[in-house]
């Protein structure tokens, strides 16, 4: 029998907020496991203790925030119109059904005026990951770095051009010391002191947000983006570092740095590392050796020569006689290691000039080959070594299931493919806490999973 609904909104009911929320939904497991008061101790200072209004109390704000980096809600003001009518939101905020939700504002302000660096979001986000080492979830023996972009909230066709130097090395002053080295074990005198300047190129700066950087990469979109260099460990893909850059700085500048800063921080105890092929330079590899870790680097294509012309490859390096060995037999001894860390090989034109491949193997007007090596080649040699071995195969193909699956279900699931503020200080901010949301769910997720009871 068809009956006409009436209406009951109106109806009086004795409900608790308690009893409207499921009992498996993913706020009550972060609820269980996660503590969040250590933000009120940590942000306390930052307020004033006896004067003006009273404040939205900050675990409450830090919480609305995860709220909708966990949920894909990208406008603060959707998240407060979200939590007015989600009774779920409403009890993991500590809200009654009639109390008034604070104004979208609030958020805005607080982030302008008060969390206006990345201290704040840095600590809260490495308490996130030592509350994870505390319950066992992270190993830190492997861990995997790659970097993904996101679009800055630019248009690419309005900027300006103006000549930037590009970001310091912080391997320069090992680099230095080595080609000092290399050149005394040579026989060479010491270069002149002179200090190392950035390389200054002409580059395309945003109109509208004029921290970002502009992108140019095989298979990438061209235009305004930020870079965001995540790092997690090779147990469950726990977050244990993110950093946020322009989109014009190369993956493996910021790299030793970060790494470095992990060890100190968690006291993880890295034993290997799984990298793609941008990080796969002699610098990284002589990093990783100093540091006594395993390396795993994807392969690297070389640039090719001009066509018609021999490559690299053809000449094989004799490491006795510290030569290249061309094609036709010719050894190309030592000729010296310029500032750039690059020793030099250079042939005999009197025996070039009366070779048969003298046209397809140097354009030179002195007919002579110059074969470089970085000072630091042999240790990108044997780091690329450990990718041919088996238990290197395994372990970069691991890197699928931890740090690309982990930057797949940010931009997925937690509107991770936009750059949500203008600015490199609110958009780390805004990697550490998506960083952050990604832990606690992880974190909450595993915990319930090893406490449910097994099926019968």
């Amino acid at each position: 029998m068809l009956k006409k609904p009436s209406a009951q909104q109106t109806e009086l009911e004795m409900v608790t907020l308690e009893s409207l929320v499921p009992c498996d939904h993913l706020l009550r497991k972060i609820d269980a496991v996660i503590d969040f008061s250590f933000i009120h101790d940590r942000v306390s200072g930052l307020y004033c203790p006896d004067n003006g209004r009273p404040a939205l109390d900050p675990v409450v704000m830090f919480k609305a925030l995860f709220i909708g980096y966990l949920f894909g809600v990208r406008s603060e003001r959707q998240l407060v119109r979200e939590i007015e009518v989600n009774v779920a939101y409403r009890w993991f905020l500590g809200l009654r059904l009639t109390d008034a939700v604070f104004d979208a504002s609030t958020l805005s302000q607080n982030r302008r005026r008060r969390y206006n660096d990345t201290s704040v979001a840095q600590d809260i986000f490495d308490a996130i990951v030592e509350q994870a080492i505390g319950h066992g979830l992270v190993d830190g023996t492997v861990l995997y770095t790659d970097s993904t972009h996101l679009k800055a909230n630019a248009n690419r066709n309005r900027f300006d051009k103006a000549v930037l130097t590009k970001s310091r090395c912080d391997y320069w002053e090992a680099l230095d010391q080595a080609i000092t080295e290399d050149r005394a074990g040579h026989g060479k005198t010491s270069l002149r002191e002179k200090p190392r300047q950035p390389v200054a190129k002409e580059s395309k700066i945003s109109r509208s947000d004029p921290d970002s950087g502009y992108m140019v990469r095989d298979g990438k979109p061209k235009g305004f983006f930020y870079l965001d260099h995540r790092t997690v460990d090779g147990r469950l893909g726990i977050i244990t570092d993110t950093h946020a850059t322009p989109a014009n700085v190369h993956d493996s500048i910021p790299y030793l740095n970060r790494l470095d800063r992990q060890r100190d921080r968690f006291g993880l105890d890295v034993r290997a590392v799984g990298l793609d092929a941008g990080y796969a330079t002699a610098a990284i590899a002589k990093g990783l050796e100093d540091r006594d870790i395993h390396g795993v680097t994807g392969y690297r294509r070389p640039t090719p020569p001009k066509p018609g012309m021999i490559a690299k490859k053809a000449f094989l390096y004799e490491p006795g006689s510290d030569g290249y060995r061309c094609p036709e037999g010719q050894l190309l001894p030592y000729a010296t290691t310029d500032r750039t860390g690059y020793r030099h090989y250079k042939s005999d034109p009197a025996v070039c000039r009366t070779c048969p491949l003298l046209a397809s193997c140097t354009a030179s007007a002195n007919a002579t080959r110059v074969i470089t090596r970085h000072v630091w080649q042999d240790a990108r040699e044997r780091t690329d070594a450990h990718r041919l071995s088996d238990w290197g195969k395994r372990l970069y193909k691991r890197r699928k299931e931890t740090v690309e699956r982990s930057f797949a279900d940010a931009k997925k699931l937690h509107g991770h493919r936009y750059a949500r503020f203008r600015g490199l200080t609110a958009v780390a901010c805004q990697c550490l806490l998506a960083a952050t949301a990604q832990n606690i769910k992880k974190i909450a997720l595993v915990l319930a999973k090893a406490t449910s009871p097994e099926p019968a």
